[in-house]
């Protein structure tokens, strides 16, 4: 005979309208948070990766060195630190007076540019489209939208420097304080998946500085070959830029067709097939390699990204979108994916 199967509880019409109701609600006050608040996450999300960056090299140098993991994380820290004060007084001098030297010849350089332009009936047709994308009152206020940030600039890396500095210091205070928060049965998974989160975060970091390097080194052999003016600090650009996926490669091009035009319009071309050949060398080649066993993300949801997260954050949101996307991954495959294959089969 079967067991009696306990009753399920049953609901009357008006009660699964108010349990729904209230379910929906929830769902919206969640979003609203999430929007009124993910701005000051991005800036989290920043700060994290500074502190991912310092532990994974602390830790490569734990590894290679048998050295205690404070005093390697100690080593860590001073060393970036000389390393960017050595270079800012070998070349800060020079990067500076040519900064304000672009900054002053700006104006010109656009004068000059569309003067370059107007030598061709193709030319003409862009500068026209360009006098009306400036002329249109939609760009200050679309430009002033997207580059808004939290607390301003200066207080938004300020924020990011010191949650950088304090999860670098103490992350365990912070993951056990996370960890606290889930079920007793579920914190040996959670702490596991935290782990993937950090090591996914750093490899993803060590690729993408081992990648940039090489497009400020390519650059830089590319423009003094060609005997560019300010071709150093149009490397630095370059190299810096290429950290921001997609939209990066591009601004950093802006300036240095600019600069190309001051000579002659071929070498302007000359420098627009460089840049290009450069980025396609860099994302089918180097990033693969540097990247490798880390989750690919495809391209069109890395610009779907941040496009979403730009227009919720601004410039922030373009430049950390493909972490923010690493992590929603990998939190999809570890609570998602993983459970429902195994699921499967059993």
């Amino acid at each position: 005979m079967p067991a009696n199967k306990p009753s399920e509880p049953h609901y009357s019409f008006v009660k699964k309208v108010w349990i729904v109701g209230l379910i929906f609600s929830l769902i919206a006050i969640i979003l609203l948070l999430l929007e009124a608040t993910f701005d000051i996450l991005i800036l989290i999300l920043a700060g994290s990766l500074i502190a991912c960056f310092f532990r994974g090299l602390g830790d490569l140098i734990h590894k290679k060195t048998s050295w205690s993991s404070k005093i390697s994380l100690l080593t860590a820290v001073i060393g970036v630190i000389l390393i960017v004060a050595g270079l800012s007084w070998l070349i800060g001098a020079t990067v500076s007076s040519e900064i304000a030297k672009m900054e002053e010849t700006f104006p010109k350089l656009l004068e000059n540019a569309q003067n370059s332009l107007n030598g061709s009936r193709l030319g003409r047709e862009a500068s026209q489209q360009l006098e009306q994308i400036q002329s249109s009152e939609k760009v200050p206020e679309f430009l002033s939208r997207f580059f808004m940030t939290t607390f301003g600039g200066i207080g938004d890396i300020y924020i990011i420097i010191l949650i950088g500095i304090f999860f670098t210091v103490s992350p365990y205070i912070y993951k056990e304080g996370v960890i606290k928060l889930i079920p007793p049965s579920q914190r040996e998974r959670a702490n596991d998946i935290l782990e993937r989160l950090v090591n996914g975060l750093t490899k993803w970091l060590a690729g993408k500085f081992i990648a940039m390097f090489a497009v400020f080194v390519l650059t830089a052999i590319g423009l003094a070959i060609l005997g560019m003016p300010m071709w150093l600090t149009l490397a630095i650009i370059a190299g810096v830029l290429n950290f921001i996926p997609n939209f990066g490669p591009l601004a950093a091009m802006i300036p240095a067709v600019l600069v190309a035009l001051t000579e002659d319009p071929t070498t302007a071309l000359i420098v627009v097939i460089m840049y290009s050949a450069i980025q396609l060398f860099e994302s089918s080649f180097i990033t693969p390699r540097a990247q490798q066993r880390l989750i690919k993300i495809p391209p069109a949801l890395i610009i779907i990204s941040q496009i979403f997260v730009g227009a919720l954050t601004g410039i922030w949101g373009v430049i950390f979108a493909t972490p923010l996307m690493l992590i929603i991954i990998i939190l999809v495959q570890e609570l998602y994916v993983k459970p429902m294959e195994r699921y499967g089969e059993n």
